[in-house]
Order: C-alpha cells, then structure tokens, then sequence
C-alpha cells in the first residue's frame, strides 16, 4: 500500500469514526432522557389568566401557544422533566387585600393544569419528579413567587404549602412587611424578626426558600437563619451584568456554597448582560414608576412596556446564558447552579432560548464547553433535587421535635382596631 493509499484510508477511517459519534445536540437530547431537566420557574399560570381568563377553552396549553413561550408539544420537544410553575399574583392584590385570594386561585389553577393535561403530573417530592420522568411525563411543581402572598400569616403559609407549593420567593418587587425587596427601598436591613421565623416556619414545613428577587440583606439574612439549603429560582450572576440587584454577588454565591443551595440562572436578557452604557437603569426606571403612579399598576406596567420599546435591550444569545452557568460553577462550584428560565415572565429571551423546546441548545453549548454528562446533569435538574431532598428530610426533623409556630405579625394598628381575644365572648 503507497503512501497515497494509506492517506485515503485514513481519511475514510477518521470520516467514518466522526459520522458515527453522536452530535452534540443528540447527546442533549440522550441526557434529556435519562435525567429530568428541572426548571426553577415558569410564568404561564399568570399567562393563562391574563390572556386566557384561566379557561383552557379559550386558552389550550395541550396545544401549541404561539403568542406564550409554553405548551405541552414543546415542553416535550425540549425533554423537560419538571417545571416550577408559578403562583404569582401582583402586590397591588396585596395593597387591595387580595393577595391570599388571588394566590389561592393561581394554584388552583396549576392543579387544574394537570388535571386537564395527562401529560403533566403534580409533584410533591424530590422522588415524585424522578418517578414521573421515568414515565415519560412532565412533572409540574408549585412555587408562590412573593411573600406577600402569605398576608403576613404563617397558618396562610401552611395551607399553601398544604395544598402543593414547595417553594415561596420570600419578596416579589416591593418590600413587603418583614423581608426587604431588590427593586424596592430597604426598611429592615434584610429580614425582620417576623421575616427569620417565616424561614425557620418553612424550615420546619419542608418548603424551600427562594431568595430571588430579594435584598442583598434579606438574601444574607435568610442563609444565616435558613437550617436547610435555600435555592435562588430564577437570578443569575451580579458580577457578569455591572449593578444588576436581581443577581447574585460573588460573595453571596459563596454563601450559597457553604449552605449547600442552588442558583438557578434566568434566562432573562435583562438580566444576562450589562446595561447598555449611558441609559437609565431598569431598575431606576421601575423606582421612577412607582412614585408617578403609585396607586395605578396598570399605568405602570404600561409605561414600563412603552419605555422598553424604545430602549430594546441586547439579547444575547444561548452562549451568554451559559457564561452564567460558569461563573456560578467557577465561584460556588459545580453542585450549586441550576436553571430558572423565567419563561413567560419576561419579554426578551437570548437567541436560541426563545421557548421551552429550545433548553437542549443550552445542554449541548455546555457540553461543547467540556462539562462531564454527569456534572450537566447536576445543572439542569440533579442540584435543584438534591436541595428538595435536603428540605424534606430537615422538615422531617424539624417537625418531630417542634410544633408548629404560632408567631404573629400583629401591626399596631391591627392591634388597636381588634378585640383581645380572652375566653369570654367580646361584650356587647
């Protein structure tokens, strides 16, 4: 065999080798299979309502939903293994008096999800989302994004957690009475003391603590107090995006290690890279709303909406979201990152992540980057589980030797307007 015959052969040989090795993407889709992709927030129950009226005969999530970024056929396209589905309601439902109400219907209204959809299960454990994967179904899970939502009650806190949700964010966009907000004034220098046993209350449940959203404060407080692992559902990280207060600073990241919790990177472009140099902040913006239109939510989301119009942030792309994955990796290491797209909660997505069916894109820029199938795994669903696991079993402990807490959050004007409650009826 000449020299130009053994060139020719080993180029066929190599052509050959390399067509049977399996492309990035179907590697993805492989790992997809065998471990659930578990994602740490999803906004379409608040899609259903608003542009639904929660009626799945006006709005078919078992059908493809152009105008929303889920359905059922391409959350099967994207091998998803669960969703955290969210029960959010604004605070201005708080403000009117409605926030338990409100939260009350949204989770009624996952439950009817899967009741309407065989393909979607309701997962209560950690083993409830491994089981139904396994089955080839989609495991649909709770979250309460808001501590409002609780109207400063615990036994509020328990009956929602009875009925379903395993996670609560501890504040939405305001602060709230016991927790202070990133995107709102500080009040409390993080969590007051109603604030720590609404921790230690979910402690004790076997609810995870969500500290997105959150003040750098509150985050630091809620891990000195939390005795389980917290989770961050859908943040990413502080140090890639300049002064991004709903992302994680590296020293919290690090605190987040130490506490065995999970971060789990939004997909939000907003959220993903700086702002753009010499334009008002979003956040300044928000601030700026509020005070114009105080009492009118509807005027602020409008104007909110009108001034992204005309300030188009950059998207990004699938890369941009990994970048994320890496910093959370390098600096809190590899089993304390996860993924929280926030799907259906925001309005610019990185390119090639515009939907559910897209989360093999990320997978397969993660394997390209040299992650080990088994430490991918751990990002796109095994961290989240392992921190659920953590929470149930502390709430097995906690709950055997402690009852539940009767701690109230009484405002003095609560306290001057109602009755003390003795054991003889008011008088008349």
């Amino acid at each position: 065999m000449n020299r130009w015959t053994r060139l020719l052969v080993l180029v066929g040989t190599l052509t050959i080798s390399a067509c049977a090795q399996p492309s990035l993407m179907q590697r993805a889709h492989r790992i997809h299979r065998e471990a659930p992709l578990v994602d740490g927030h999803n906004d379409l129950p608040w899609q259903l309502r608003g542009k639904g009226a929660a009626d799945f005969g006006r709005m078919d999530f078992r059908r493809p939903l152009p105008a929303v970024h889920t359905d059922v056929p391409r959350l099967l396209a994207g091998g998803v293994g669960g969703v955290f589905f969210a029960a959010y309601v604004p605070h201005s439902a708080a403000e009117r008096g409605m926030a338990a109400r409100m939260t009350l219907e949204q989770i009624d209204l996952i439950h009817r999800m899967v009741e309407h959809a065989p393909e979607v299960e309701l997962a209560l454990t950690a083993d409830d989302v491994v089981r139904i994967h396994h089955d080839g179904r989609i495991a649909a899970l709770i979250g309460i994004e808001g501590g409002h939502a609780i109207e400063d009650s615990l036994p509020l806190l328990r009956q929602f957690y009875a009925l379903g949700a395993r996670y609560m964010t501890l504040t939405h966009n305001e602060t709230i009475n016991w927790a202070d907000a990133a995107a709102a004034e500080p009040r409390h220098g993080g969590l007051s003391d109603f604030g720590e046993e609404v921790v230690r209350e979910m402690n004790r449940l076997g609810m995870m603590v969500d500290c997105s959203h959150v003040s750098d404060e509150t985050m630091r407080d809620a891990l000195r107090v939390s005795a389980a692992p917290v989770i961050f559902s859908h943040s990413s990280a502080r140090t890639l995006t300049g002064d991004q207060p709903r992302n994680v600073p590296d020293d919290v990241l690090r605190l987040v290690r130490d506490n065995g919790g999970v971060v789990m990177v939004n997909f939000y472009s907003g959220y993903l890279l700086p702002e753009p140099p010499g334009r008002e902040t979003a956040q300044s913006v928000r601030r700026r709303l509020r005070e114009q239109h105080p009492d009118n939510e509807a005027a602020r989301r409008a104007a909110w909406r009108q001034w992204a119009r005309d300030n188009p942030i950059p998207h990004g792309d699938v890369a941009t979201v990994a970048d994320h994955v890496d910093h959370v990796v390098r600096t809190a290491g590899i089993d304390h990152v996860g993924l929280g797209s926030d799907f259906d909660g925001v309005s610019t997505l990185p390119r090639g992540l515009e939907d559910v069916s897209r989360y093999p894109a990320l997978t397969a820029e993660l394997l390209r980057r040299g992650y080990a199938e088994a430490d991918v795994k751990k990002v796109i669903g095994g961290n989240v589980l392992r921190v659920m696991r953590a929470c149930e079993s502390t709430g097995r402990r906690l709950r055997a030797k402690r009852a539940p807490s009767t701690a109230r959050f009484d405002p003095p004007s609560l306290l001057r307007e109602e009755p003390a409650v003795t054991g003889a009826p008011p008088a008349d």
